[in-house]
């Protein structure tokens, strides 16, 4: 066999080589692509579906039904108000679909709960078969802490769901002062600052610290500059 015959054979193999690799690459893929889009299915319409057959019909696609809520709605007691995600959009076979569940007609008026305290606003929540739902505080000046400020829904509404969001008071917002610096003054002088700030200390511990003075502050807590409620304690750490 001639140098140009060896050529040539050698030319045609590696020609062979990349058609089949081409080919078994392609092969591949429209393979894994095939695969994944058979994973693949359509979210089905559950809108007015009781929840049995909801949690029917997913699992006829291999899919799963988890209820996010249930709310009072003109819809039967049991049947799905809403949907996650919409019907018609695909998704991955084991995954969930979101639900929410009507609890039929809601009938009973939302109490009127301002000026309650949190527990008795509680009782009388259960008492006409509602929930507490979320509850959120602030400082609101002049009124008493752990007391009602406002409600959602509001005193006298139907209800969209069962709980019933309120707004809790703190009282009056305590005094804050902003910490001052107490690095390297001594002892006494360091706890005279804080008297005349309205502070005091809780704790003083004391350490080696070779660069400073004996009995300076080398350590505070909070730090310099931090605002501060009065009735934070003071932690220093004093040279030996």
């Amino acid at each position: 066999m001639t140098l140009r015959d060896r050529l040539e054979w050698l030319l045609r193999m590696s020609l062979l080589v990349f058609v089949l690799g081409a080919a078994a690459f392609l092969s591949a893929v429209t393979a894994i692509r095939f695969a994944i889009h058979g994973r693949q299915v359509a979210m089905p319409s559950l809108v007015g579906k009781s929840a049995s057959e909801a949690k029917e019909i997913l699992n006829s696609k291999n899919l799963d039904m988890k209820i996010d809520d249930r709310v009072y709605s003109e819809m039967p007691e049991n049947e799905v108000v809403r949907q996650s995600p919409p019907a018609g959009e695909e998704m991955k076979t084991g995954q969930d679909g979101h639900v929410v569940l009507s609890l039929g007609a809601q009938t009973i008026p939302v109490p009127a709960l301002s000026s309650e305290s949190v527990r008795q606003a509680e009782i009388q929540l259960i008492q006409d078969g509602l929930q507490l739902g979320e509850v959120s505080t602030c400082y609101l000046p002049g009124t008493l802490a752990d007391n009602v400020a406002a409600q959602d829904p509001p005193a006298g509404d139907q209800a969209a769901a069962p709980r019933v969001d309120l707004l809790v008071s703190q009282g009056d917002r305590p005094e804050a002062y902003i910490m001052p610096t107490l690095l390297g003054l001594n002892e006494v002088d360091a706890g005279r600052i804080l008297d005349q700030a309205g502070l005091h200390v809780a704790q003083i511990n004391y350490g080696q610290a070779p660069q400073a003075e004996k009995g300076a502050v080398v350590q505070q807590s909070p730090a310099a500059g931090s605002r501060i409620e009065g009735d934070v304690a003071v932690s220093l750490v004093v040279a030996e």
